[in-house]
């Protein structure tokens, strides 16, 4: 069976799924955690700002 890791690595090498925001809910769950993303996408993992209504 493979680790999560393993599965994400596949959608961005193999599957071509370079959508950020789907690694990000892996990061936001605690599947995988920022250094992952990063080690993942090659990219900081930047916190989501959440936007407030007045």
């Amino acid at each position: 069976m493979m680790t999560q890791m393993q599965m994400l690595h596949i959608f961005w090498d193999m599957w071509g799924n370079h959508d950020l925001s789907f690694y990000r809910v892996y990061v936001e769950c605690g599947a995988i955690t920022k250094e992952q993303y990063k080690e993942i996408t090659g990219v900081d993992y930047d916190t989501p700002t959440v936007a407030q209504t007045v």
